[in-house]
C-alpha cells in the first residue's frame, strides 16, 4: 500500500535592528500554515487564471491568541504594518519570503505576524504568534519566512 503524506511547515526568523544597524533581538519561531493557506497552495496548482493572486505582503500585529488552522487574519494588526516582500524565492521544496519593516513601520510590542496576498485584505497563508518583540519607532525589523513542503 502506498501512503504518501504531504506536509507544509514553516520557520520564521525575526531580527530587530537599532538606529545604528546593531542587532537588538534575533529569534527563530515555528509557524502555522492555516487552512486558507493550504487551500491557496492547492488552488495554485491549477494556474489557468491569475487566481489565486500570489503571496506579496507580510503584516505585524499585537494579538496573543495562539495561531489556529481556521485563522484568516491577524488577531490585532498594527495599522499600516503590511509591507511588500523584499524578496520571494523558491529552491527545491522551500519558498522563502523576506520583508523589511523600516523605522516607523510596525512599531510596538509585536507578538504576531502573517503572510498575505493583498496589501490590506486577501488570503492569509501563514500566521505565527511569539513572545513580545519590542520594535521602537527608530528600529528596523527584518523577517525571513521559510515555507517547506515535504
Amino acid at each position: 500500500m502506498l501512503n504518501d503524506k504531504l506536509t507544509v511547515t514553516g520557520n520564521v526568523f525575526v531580527k530587530v535592528f537599532d538606529e545604528q544597524g546593531n542587532v537588538k533581538d534575533s529569534r527563530e519561531i515555528k509557524n502555522l500554515v492555516v487552512t486558507a493557506g493550504k487551500t491557496f497552495i492547492a488552488s495554485s496548482m491549477l494556474k489557468t487564471t491569475n487566481s489565486p493572486a500570489a503571496m506579496t505582503h507580510m503584516g505585524l500585529g499585537t494579538g496573543t491568541t495562539a495561531a489556529a488552522a481556521g485563522d484568516t487574519a491577524l488577531q490585532t494588526p498594527i495599522a499600516s504594518s503590511r509591507v511588500t516582500f523584499s524578496s520571494a524565492t523558491s529552491s527545491t521544496n522551500v519558498v522563502t519570503y523576506v520583508a523589511s519593516f523600516p523605522a516607523g513601520t510596525g512599531t510596538g510590542a509585536v507578538t504576531e505576524a502573517g503572510i498575505f496576498n493583498d496589501p490590506t485584505t486577501g488570503t492569509m497563508l501563514c500566521r505565527t504568534v511569539f513572545s513580545v518583540v519590542n520594535k521602537g519607532a527608530n528600529d528596523a525589523m527584518s523577517i525571513t519566512w521559510q515555507i517547506t513542503v515535504s
